[in-house]
Parts: structure tokens; C-alpha cells; sequence
């Protein structure tokens, strides 16, 4: 059976789909923050923060490939060097833990520092002690992302911690329904392919781009305080 699921025009499109389902003056009554999981995410999380009026701010992460196979994520590693590990892939392709966690560390130095200082200026997140949080991601096909923001937004003291995105997978769903305090999609897919394959017309915004839509923005305050990006 082929599943009649949404495909959306582009990034805009799915930001007003999934504003529609969110219950924004509940969220704004519980003072939300919402956190961007990802940079590929920033054009659809500015929309639907514009629209809810919510701020936001972004959470760095970045995956751990299998030795020789980019395409395959083994774990994940966050800006708070909080790790999430595939131990079915690590045990399957015979890899090192020691492996696993000197990636982690090379990572966090080398691409999530960087990270860092392009887009927030050097700060550290705000003080999450206590706060509401809503992660939006532009799609769950696995539900790593997902996984490693909850972990380190827990160990940050967040109170609650809710969950949205335009697509995900039914099983990440009912696994993740288990870690969050609400989750809501437009659509769980059965037979989830892959995010890109559920938007017509995906943006492939580059640095420049994903900097100028935070600079402009109203609900992203982190880069509002004075140009840092060169300190890269």
C-alpha cells in the first residue's frame, strides 16, 4: 500500500504546515524557547518562530561516521560533548569505542567550536535551568538528532521538553514519544525514505545565507550583539 503522505513546496511550505498543528499561545504562556537542531533546519525554524512569536536558538551537533564510509553514522556528538552511539552499527562493522569517542572529541574541536563562533558569536546556549523547550527539526528519518538534543537538554536541566517536525518516521516517533513531553508532526511516515524526498523544492542555503537569515532575523538574538563570524 503507498502511503498518502504531505510533500511540500519547500522549507516555507512545511514551516506553515507545522505551525498550523502547534498549540502556539500554550507555548507562549509556558515561555518556550525553541531550539534549532540544526543549521540545514534555520530557514523553516526562523518561519514558524516567526509565526508562533517565539525566539529560538540554535543546538550544535555533529555525526560520527563508520572508518572509510561517510554515509553511515555510527554516533553523534553534541556542543556539550554529550554522545549518542549505534552500538548495533559499532558492534556490526567491528569498531572501537576508542574510536568512537577520539571522533567525538576531534569533532567537538574541529567542526562544532567552529560552528560556535560562526553563528552564535562564541556564546554558550542560554540558561536552560528550568526552561520549556520545543526542538523543531525539518525532518526525523533516524531520530539521532533528535535523541542527542534531548540528552543535552536534559543534562542542561531543561523542565519540559517537546518535539516538532514537519516528517518523521513512525517507529523514531514512538521511540521518541518515550523521551519528550509532546511530540508533533504533520505527517509519521510508515516507510520513511529520506527528508529530502518529501519536499519538491529543498533550499541548499550555504553559510553566507543560513548567517544573513540569523542577522535579520527578530527571534534569533544570539548573533544581534555584533559580527563574529570571522573568528573562524
Amino acid at each position: 500500500m503507498i502511503e498518502n503522505v504531505t510533500i511540500f513546496k519547500d522549507e516555507i511550505d512545511a514551516a506553515q504546515n507545522l505551525a498550523k498543528i502547534l498549540p502556539a499561545e500554550h507555548l507562549k504562556e509556558l515561555n518556550t524557547l525553541i531550539i534549532c537542531s540544526s543549521i540545514d533546519s534555520v530557514l523553516l525554524v526562523d518561519e514558524v518562530a516567526k509565526m508562533i512569536e517565539l525566539d529560538y536558538e540554535l543546538l550544535f551537533t555533529q555525526p560520527i561516521h563508520a572508518p572509510n564510509n561517510p554515509k553511515c553514522n555510527i554516533a553523534i556528538v553534541s556542543e556539550n560533548e554529550e554522545i549518542i552511539v549505534n552500538d548495533e552499527l559499532v558492534k556490526a562493522f567491528d569498531i572501537s569505542y576508542d574510536f568512537v569517542y577520539s571522533q567525538a572529541k576531534r569533532q567537538y574541536e574541529e567542526t562544532i567550536l567552529k560552528k560556535i563562533y560562526k553563528f552564535r558569536n562564541g556564546d554558550l546556549l542560554s540558561n536552560l535551568q528550568g526552561r520549556n523547550i520545543l526542538i523543531i527539526d525539518e525532518g526525523t528519518q533516524t531520530g539521532m538528532t533528535a535523541m542527542i538534543c534531548i540528552k543535552t537538554l536534559i543534562k542542561a536541566g531543561a523542565k519540559t521538553i517537546s518535539y516538532a517536525t514537519p516528517i518523521i518516521a513512525m517507529d523514531v516517533a514512538m521511540h521518541l514519544s518515550d523521551l519528550t513531553d509532546d511530540i508533533y508532526a504533520v505527517d509519521r511516515i510508515s516507510h520513511f525514505i529520506d527528508v529530502n524526498s518529501y519536499y519538491d523544492n529543498k533550499m541548499a542555503l550555504g553559510d553566507d545565507e543560513i548567517i544573513a537569515i540569523l542577522k535579520n532575523s527578530q527571534r534569533y538574538k544570539k548573533l544581534q550583539k555584533g559580527d563574529n563570524t570571522d573568528a573562524i
